[in-house]
């Protein structure tokens, strides 16, 4: 009788961005990421770094974690990629109650099983409430800055405006940059945003923000551009809590939003 054969498991691999020694997730899941490598080459940090192959590391004061999705894209050949930050994880389903906030992480094989009836998995709605996700970067940032990226859509891919838009009066989004996709979607996803991307730093260089922080608006507006992906193409994802390793000091991020809410002061640092 002929041996049968077994069928193959998908690779996954979740790219875990950092800039400093953490504590990593023991799961073979993860693949901790130097990003921003080839701008520190004195700090080795003994993890896979953003600064070979076709990588865009050199620009990480500009594009933040987006630099190791870069990497993941054109150098990573998984059945399903994604990307996750050293402070923020997708969590188990099955132990959301652990004492050790690392053992409330996913693991590979959950996500597999995940994975076999959904192509995309994406963190859980962040929800504002009483902003919009138009008027909560007004405040906290500079709306400038998504008003440029709704024009490079209208210019470029006007078939994203109408969902784009409807992003901006939603009070809820898909944010962090985080998600893990079938690998011709994730590149499919890549390609196209970075592309937009680029579009946006043509006409508004990060380098004429004075401000480090200020200089890094390509990789916080990405993140509004996921939801307007998903909905255009109409695809369908699973959705994931997210664990933080850390506690979350919920007084400072309040303080911070209400302050930049009344014009008192707009975000320089991340909570």
């Amino acid at each position: 009788m002929a041996e049968e054969k077994v069928s193959r498991k998908p690779s996954v691999v979740v790219a875990v961005a950092t800039h400093k020694p953490y504590r990593m997730p023991s799961d073979p899941l993860y693949l901790p990421l130097q990003v921003g490598a080839a701008l520190h080459p004195e700090l080795s940090l003994d993890y896979q770094r953003d600064d070979s192959g076709d990588n865009i590391s050199d620009r990480n004061a500009y594009y933040s974690e987006l630099t190791g999705l870069y990497w993941m894209w054109k150098n990573n050949h998984a059945d399903y990629k994604g990307l996750v930050h050293y402070r923020r994880h997708f969590g188990s389903l099955k132990r959301s109650h652990s004492s050790d906030r690392f053992d409330r992480i996913i693991g590979l094989e959950e996500m597999r099983d995940i994975l076999a009836s959904h192509d995309i998995v994406v963190a859980k709605k962040r929800n504002y409430y009483v902003e919009t996700i138009y008027s909560h970067y007004a405040h906290t940032f500079h709306h400038e800055q998504f008003d440029l990226c709704r024009e490079v859509l209208q210019e470029h891919y006007p078939e994203y405006v109408a969902a784009w838009d409807e992003e901006m009066k939603s009070t809820s989004a898909h944010l962090f940059n985080m998600f893990v996709m079938r690998a011709d979607l994730f590149d499919e996803y890549c390609e196209w945003m970075f592309s937009v991307l680029a579009a946006m730093e043509k006409q508004l260089d990060p380098a004429s923000y004075d401000d480090a922080f200020q200089a890094r608006y390509l990789g916080r507006v990405s993140e509004r551009l996921l939801d307007p992906w998903l909905q255009t193409h109409g695809y369908t994802y699973a959705e994931l809590p997210v664990v933080s390793p850390e506690p979350v000091n919920w007084w400072k991020k309040g303080t911070g939003f209400l302050l930049a809410k009344f014009g008192v002061k707009k975000y320089n640092k991340s909570f």
